[in-house]
């Protein structure tokens, strides 16, 4: 049985995290010979995460990377050696699995790795000193002092290159100070890879860091493709819909299955999220039958539930401006300009003039920080389908089709997504230039 990781992309909205979620059980139903575990490669938001707290279910873990590393090759104890025991106790356990190292214990306490070069040393000076063996000695008496060691968080190409140096046959692995296994130079032999399904995205760039070492097996999602590169034909589902919870919802139906009343509610809670309680001009008929589907699964009104969402999400006025700002940003290049996009919902515009300058240092500190030419955040009225843009300096602003309303802020009226209505627009500015 294998274990196949399913992520959303690097700054994880609700619909990232949600199809995530909703894919791994579905995957789970379909496939006994798998386990699918849902993960997310960033961290939520303040607000995503009170949403989620709501549904009662198990948030998935952040996962930094998918980077084999030591512990996904170190091997546990199958057998157990005291340091007092008399070598002749070794000799069942070569006999039956010839190990180049075997774990030595001290009342219970990890003590070392006993290796075979230690017994053929041990044999080799008896013998030249003796003719021949005179007396049987204890485990701990022939053993050599490791004075190496390997973390369980080593990354697998680190951990061989020292192992390689080394003049032992295996180290010992540590977790917090804790050992929990042992390599030897046999683990080293294959690479080994995290089985992995993207939702919400399929840009490399976007995805969970070491995605370029992974297999890849899937892909669901509704953005524009720029997948990287798999080794074999692999399931992808790719569509123009609303949100990636949708795609999901169809691949239930399609393979006979029903979400219980949990999980539609959290395919619910992604599908409002995404379309902005579909309001947003990304949103289609599939995800407005979808949403009226699950909702009525989960027993909520769609309308109720999606104002009771954002109703949580609050204003920005006594926000972490960095925050809020990387916790929806994604980043493109358009003819040679390397640009910034991030988009915030909130349920007022009235108090926009109370932060608007905290947040456009903010967007430009974020711009400096990540070598981009242009930095824009979108701040979005999701009751009043209405947006402001604060903008870094960039001559692209003098071509943006919004009202002035302040030094580098515009009005935005009706205009609710980034993807279909925003970034078209921005990719024009910088073509004009």
């Amino acid at each position: 049985m294998s274990t196949v990781y399913v992520t959303g992309h690097r700054n994880p909205d609700l619909d990232s995290v949600c199809s995530a979620y909703g894919y791994a059980g579905l995957m789970n139903m379909q496939d006994a010979e798998n386990t699918y575990i849902p993960v997310r490669c960033g961290h939520l938001s303040e607000s995503a995460r009170h949403i989620l707290e709501q549904l009662e279910i198990d948030i998935p873990v952040y996962m930094r990377d998918v980077y084999p590393k030591v512990k996904d090759v170190m091997l546990s104890d199958d057998y157990k050696i005291d340091a007092e025991d008399s070598l002749t106790a070794v000799a069942a356990v070569y006999e039956k699995n010839n190990p180049s190292a075997i774990p030595v214990y001290n009342k219970n306490e990890f003590f070392g790795l006993l290796t075979v070069d230690d017994i053929t040393n041990w044999t080799m000076r008896e013998l030249s000193e003796n003719s021949k063996i005179t007396a049987i000695p204890k485990v701990k008496e022939i053993m050599s002092v490791q004075k190496e060691r390997l973390s369980s968080d080593e990354l697998f190409d680190e951990a061989r290159a020292i192992l390689q140096k080394s003049d032992e046959r295996g180290l010992a692995v540590y977790e917090d100070d804790k050992y929990v296994g042992f390599v030897t130079r046999r683990c080293f032999l294959k690479f080994p890879e995290y089985n992995v399904i993207l939702v919400d995205h399929n840009e490399p760039g976007q995805s969970i860091r070491g995605i370029e070492t992974a297999n890849i097996v899937g892909i669901l999602d509704h953005h524009r493709l720029d997948a990287i590169k798999t080794k074999q034909p692999i399931f992808i589902c790719a569509e123009p819909l609303g949100s990636t919870c949708t795609i999901v919802y169809q691949q239930y139906i399609r393979n006979n299955r029903t979400p219980d009343s949990v999980m539609a509610k959290v395919l619910l809670t992604g599908i409002l999220s995404d379309t902005l309680i579909l309001k947003s001009p990304t949103t289609t008929g599939d995800d407005v039958v979808a949403a009226h589907v699950l909702a009525s699964i989960s027993k909520v009104d769609v309308e109720e539930y999606g104002m009771s969402m954002f109703s949580r999400v609050g204003g920005l006025k006594d926000k972490d401006p960095q925050v809020e700002i990387a916790a929806d940003f994604k980043t493109y290049s358009e003819n040679g300009v390397n640009i910034g996009i991030g988009q915030c919902e909130v349920t007022t515009l009235n108090d926009l003039r109370d932060y608007s300058d905290r947040y456009l240092e903010a967007l430009n500190d974020i711009r400096n920080m990540r070598g981009l030419d242009w930095a824009v955040l979108m701040i979005t009225d999701v009751i009043h389908e209405h947006s402001a843009l604060l903008c870094t300096d960039h001559r692209g602003n003098r071509h943006l089709p919004y009202s002035a309303v302040g030094k580098n802020i515009y009005d935005m009226p009706h205009v609710m997504s980034r993807k279909k209505q925003l970034l078209p627009e921005i990719i024009h500015a910088v073509g004009d230039q």
